[in-house]
Parts: C-alpha cells; structure tokens; sequence
C-alpha cells in the first residue's frame, strides 16, 4: 500500500489542528510551516477537507481553519478518504467491483480481506490516538513484529 504525499500532509495538517489550543483557527501559512508542507499544496488539501466536512474555515483577519468536530470524532481514514479517495483500490477500481478467472480468482478475496485490515487499522485511530501518540494496542502490537520496520 502507498500513502500519497497529499495524504500524509492531509493527515499532518489535521493533527495540527487537532492540536491547536483554544478555538482560535490557525492559518494555513502556520500549518505549513509547522509541518513543512507546500503552502500553496497545503491549500488546496484544506479546501478538499473543507468539502469534505473535515475542517471549517473562517476569512479575514482572524481567519483560518479548525476541525469541524472533535480529534476524536475524526479517524485517519476519514482524512485519507476525502483526499485521496477510497482507502484501497487495484487499478483505480475498488475490489467488489473486480473479477478474476483461472488461477487468479482467488486474487479477489486477498484485495477484499487487504482493505478489511488497512480499514480495521485506520478507522480505528482517531486523530486524537495519535496526537496524545497513544496508539490503540493492537495497532502498537503491530509495529512490535522483528520485520515491521525492516524493507524486504
């Protein structure tokens, strides 16, 4: 699985957020630099989460964005998904719309049981879980496999 550049600043940007004191909105300029995101990438992601229901903007002076609900109303998926789209697809094409014949048939329930678990992962973190970088265990458990931080 890859997570998008537009993605990962997605969620960073969203975790500033989450982390913002008071309900003061924070400027787009403040979340870039603080996260080192492209101003100009960074706007047009806090547009899409503005769509998306995300976040709320304000204008003016004493503008800028805040999370429409709380850090903890809020999973990493929800992020990913009103900015990249569905969170696993094969070829653009999300996997109960495929089919496969011959020796590759049993490639569907692979995909299908794929997005089951990176869902279970990330609908099951909020963005409050990683602010207070409190994992949930069985999230933590898997980082504690010998290979999980090894490249193949």
């Amino acid at each position: 699985m890859r997570i998008s550049a537009r993605a990962d600043y997605a969620v960073r940007a969203a975790l500033q957020l989450a982390t913002a004191r008071g309900d003061a909105p924070l400027k787009a300029e403040a979340i870039a630099d603080a996260q080192d995101i492209p101003h100009k990438f960074l706007e047009g992601i806090l547009n899409d989460m503005r769509r998306g229901g995300l976040v709320l903007s304000r204008r003016g002076g004493n503008g800028g964005y805040r999370l429409a609900r709380p850090a903890e109303d809020i999973s990493i998926a929800d992020v990913i998904r009103v900015v990249d789209g569905p969170l696993v697809s094969v070829r653009g094409v999300r996997p109960p719309d495929l089919s496969y014949t011959g020796p590759a048939e049993s490639l569907l329930p692979l995909w299908i049981a794929l997005r089951s678990n990176v869902r279970e992962i990330l609908d099951g973190v909020s963005l409050a879980d990683v602010a207070a970088a409190e994992l949930p265990a069985e999230v933590t458990a898997l980082t504690d496999t010998p290979d999980a931080w090894v490249n193949p």
